[in-house]
């Protein structure tokens, strides 16, 4: 039998005091008994992100959740706000807020054209540590419109729908935003996100609290996506340096198109308000109540704080560490510097930064040269380099740039652009790159294997369907946070987007 709400609260009281006793008392102690009764549990960002992203959050999970989401309103409700208090000024004010973003941007372009430097990545290794540093967002794009899919059926939501189901790509998987961040990760080593601070996922915890409970919070929903949706100026900067750093910048410029206040999801969101607001009850506690979900979007960490954050020498002595717990052992001792053997460098962390010395000192390192000059990297580097395959390529392009240092801003240093290698590049042949998640539209059985075989079990299943409600219960959770970005939830995206629309 489903725990009332406040039956949930008081498990969630308990269970996390006691959580936060036993790291406080040593293991094997005897413990006096737990007074949890005015406890406030101890809720992290983290913990929602990863409890909501399971399959089938539990209910301690979901109460938890909800509780984090209540914490949060009531800390941003005191806070101001740019929104117009009169709704009937919201579109200008978007359309205003548009304006003042490109004629920032205009100043950067001229900025850049007259010499100045980037203004967000001091080099490669940089742009990567923000990649990977707004993670937990990216992954979860969108998801705090997934608790109106069911709602299909009511016009006051079609707006909002469709804004989520263009956050999917509408199933294609060269659209869906987190299809596109994934492979980004991916092409340069930047998987390992998941040890971040607490602060950076508080935002994809929002997004995934927003999504579980809407319901109860569909003001905040509306209130957030007007926020989230409008066009920032990072988003602008950051496409522009990440390009011309050599790194796909799509995932930042399809954000840019479809988010334009004239007819993407900026124009959207503002539509959405009118949409949704109610006819008989209090439209100025609804409209206070969109307030606040949209103040909800300066929690946490943000592009420019996770810029900030980058520091080269330690992001470069944090990734030594990390080797060290494994490597340590794993070096022979013919090769000693500065009376060391690798090993015994290795033991202890707080002496990677005197290694590091040490290797400069007898030339191993030279740093503010090219790296192919140091001996260092020429043994990370390359098909047969001795420690080939132990760094990722995130790793190397910190070593690459640490040694680098100031030469790499010196002439004829700047890289090829992401854009211009893509011309240069070779065209793919016809029929190129196209996976069996997409010939699978759904139109009826067909031959398949292995790797197909939830297609093929999805479309059985939507084939015995009665109807069209039938049908569109077993996609929505296909759309999930968790499973839209598969081929299966790629597949149910396009089956629910054309239902959606009559098709």
């Amino acid at each position: 039998m489903a725990l009332t709400e406040e039956g949930l609260m008081e498990r969630l009281r308990n269970c996390d005091a006691q959580l936060q006793y036993e790291r406080q008392v040593p293991h094997g102690r005897s413990s006096p008994r737990l007074q949890t009764d005015n406890a406030e549990p101890n809720i992290e960002a983290r913990q929602i992100y990863f409890g909501l992203l399971e399959e089938s959050p539990d209910d301690l999970a979901v109460a938890r959740s909800r509780l984090y989401l209540t914490r949060l309103l009531a800390e941003v409700e005191p806070c101001s706000s740019d929104l117009p208090d009169d709704l009937n000024k919201l579109q200008t004010w978007s359309d205003t807020h548009t304006a003042k973003v490109g004629a920032k941007y205009r100043q950067y372009l001229k900025a850049r054209r007259a010499g100045d430097a980037r203004q967000y990545f001091t080099n490669k290794s940089h742009a990567l540590y923000f990649l990977k540093g707004v993670a937990p967002t990216k992954l979860v794009d969108g998801a705090w419109l997934y608790g109106l899919l069911k709602h299909w059926r009511d016009p006051r939501f079609l707006t909002l729908i469709q804004t989520y189901l263009e956050e999917l790509g509408e199933g294609a998987a060269d659209k869906n935003h987190v299809v596109i961040y994934k492979k980004l990760l991916t092409t340069h080593g930047c998987q390992k996100w998941h040890s971040l601070s607490d602060a950076h996922f508080t935002q994809g915890a929002i997004q995934l609290a927003l999504a579980q409970h809407t319901a109860h919070f569909l003001p905040e929903v509306i209130g957030y996506n007007l926020g989230y949706e409008q066009l920032p100026l990072h988003l602008l900067i950051s496409a522009y340096e990440l390009n011309e750093l050599g790194i796909d910048p799509y995932y930042f410029t399809l954000h840019v198109t479809v988010d334009n206040a004239g007819t993407g999801h900026a124009m959207q969101a503002v539509q959405a308000v009118f949409d949704a607001l109610p006819q008989v009850a209090d439209k100025k506690d609804f409209y206070r109540r969109i307030v606040n979900g949209y103040k909800l979007n300066d929690l946490g960490a943000s592009t420019n704080s996770v810029i900030a954050q980058f520091d080269l020498d330690e992001e470069l002595v944090a990734i030594l560490t990390a080797k060290a717990k494994v490597g340590a052992q794993l070096h022979s001792d013919y090769c000693k510097i500065s009376g060391k053997t690798v090993n015994e460098w290795l033991a202890e962390p707080a002496q990677l930064p005197s290694f590091l010395e040490a290797l400069q000192e007898h030339g191993w390192i030279k740093r503010h040269q090219d790296p192919e000059a140091s001996r260092f990297w020429t043994l990370i580097q390359g098909e047969h380099a001795h420690m080939f395959g132990v760094f990722n390529a995130y790793e190397k392009q910190v070593i690459h740039d640490w040694i680098a240092g100031d030469s790499a801003g010196g002439p004829g240093s700047r890289p090829i652009s992401f854009r211009a290698r893509q011309r240069l590049a070779a065209p793919e042949g016809p029929g190129g790159g196209t996976s069996k998640a997409w010939r699978y539209m759904g139109e009826g059985p067909k031959q398949h294997d292995d790797f197909d075989t939830d297609l093929h079990l999805l479309e059985q299943k939507l084939a015995g369907a009665p109807g069209k409600d039938d049908a569109m219960d077993l996609l929505v959770p296909l759309l999930s946070p968790v499973h839209h970005h598969t081929a299966p939830g790629l597949m149910a995206t396009r089956l629910y987007t054309r239902k959606l629309h009559g098709a």
